[in-house]
């Protein structure tokens, strides 16, 4: 590989490298930073700081199923077990899930944490 360096007073200030090599280097630091990322995530999941889904559960919201009943389903409550836990009425959560009703802020809040997900992953409830 041919490196053209370039100094000023005396010091190197910038390498060239042939357009193919750079392209390699990119390649190469962007599978690293895939590379992190998975150790980083695995390593949260090893230590349950993160939780990972089954692809039914995945594939169940990225089909447009209510994401508060499918992982109430996967939490294996019942519509009466999360409205307790949540201090809203069975109708209320019969609403949210059918996409009937919106649910406040503060009330999808509180189904994400009783059902341990981010708020994010029921955006849109």
């Amino acid at each position: 590989m041919s490196v053209q360096i370039i100094s000023q007073n005396g010091n190197p200030e910038w390498a060239v490298i042939p357009y193919d090599v750079y392209l390699q280097l990119v390649d190469q630091a962007e599978m690293l930073e895939d590379i992190q990322d998975f150790d980083r995530i695995k390593a949260e999941i090893d230590s349950g700081a993160e939780e990972s889904f089954s692809a039914e559960v995945v594939y169940a919201v990225l089909d447009g199923q209510n994401a508060i009943r499918v992982y109430r389903e996967y939490r294996g409550l019942t519509q009466d077990g999360l409205a307790k836990i949540v201090g809203i009425s069975v109708p209320y959560l019969s609403q949210l899930e059918g996409g009937k009703r919106k649910g406040s802020l503060d009330v999808i809040s509180r189904v994400a944490a009783a059902l341990r997900v981010d708020l994010e992953l029921l955006a849109g409830t």
